[in-house]
């Protein structure tokens, strides 16, 4: 019991109940991200923000969502669309080298409100009506949404409006956008390394939340098998929107703040 204690005692800058709260809430945003693709990334950088150190929050949730998205899209590998994956990989790279060289000159609220106002565009608008499931579109998805994930973390409802468009199954959508972001975590931790940045005090937290994300990431996948395809779009559509809402309104709150 003593080890358990000083495991959880050794994260930095975070009490007992502050630990077990974030794995709580692991699981909880990853049974959220399964169910209904997105959302779960989000809500969890959200949380971290309140609790960690603002320069480990970007890096430290980029390895928990690499672990939630790489699980989930290895456990409905069958259905994803892997001829998207090359040009989205080239993207990323782009973008996040761009990103990776400017991290820190750029107001993050501006990059919010942009975000959130571009898949309201998408969803709503006419955009989603010709998107196509073309190389170019999906190295311009890579390159916009790479870059941005280095200052506001979750892009993911970002990407995730141009997989919507070019997926027509549940399994397809949420195992699709997983491999995209898997991707996208990964290198960005790459890019964080090489910036400098401390990964192994926090190690004792990864671990426990990655733990308690896979549980998450499967009890989800069980609740997505029995969901109606119909309820899946709503629901993937309304948590999308939510989330667009919010990056708005913490962009105004920025920009009134600035």
């Amino acid at each position: 019991m003593d080890l358990i204690y000083d495991f959880i005692g050794s994260a930095p800058e975070l009490s007992y109940s502050e630990f077990v709260f974030l794995c709580i809430i692991s699981f909880v945003t990853s049974v959220i991200s399964a169910s209904f693709g997105l959302g779960g990334g989000a809500m969890l950088v959200t949380v971290m923000a309140s609790l960690l150190n603002p320069i480990a929050i970007i890096p430290v949730h980029a390895v928990i969502q690499l672990n939630s998205n790489l699980f989930r899209a290895l456990m409905m590998w069958r259905y994803i669309r892997f001829f998207l994956m090359t040009p989205f990989v080239v993207g990323s790279l782009i973008g996040v080298s761009i990103g990776g060289t400017i991290v820190f000159a750029l107001p993050r609220y501006l990059l919010q409100g942009i975000i959130g106002l571009f898949i309201l565009y998408t969803l709503w608008g006419p955009a989603t009506k010709v998107l196509q499931a073309s190389s170019k579109t999906f190295v311009g998805v890579g390159v916009v949404s790479s870059f941005m994930t280095m200052f506001v973390g979750g892009t993911g409802p970002l990407v995730a409006p141009f997989v919507r468009a070019v997926t027509d199954e549940r399994r397809m959508t949420v195992s699709t956008h997983a491999a995209f972001m898997s991707f996208q975590h990964a290198v960005k931790i790459v890019t964080f390394g090489v910036l400098g940045f401390a990964f192994s005090p926090y190690i004792p937290l990864m671990f426990g939340m990655i733990v308690f994300g896979i549980l998450g990431t499967w009890s989800g996948k069980n609740i997505l098998a029995w969901m109606p395809e119909k309820v899946f779009r709503i629901a993937f559509n309304s948590v999308l929107t939510l989330l667009a809402l919010r990056l708005i309104y913490e962009a105004s709150q920025g920009f009134l703040g600035s």
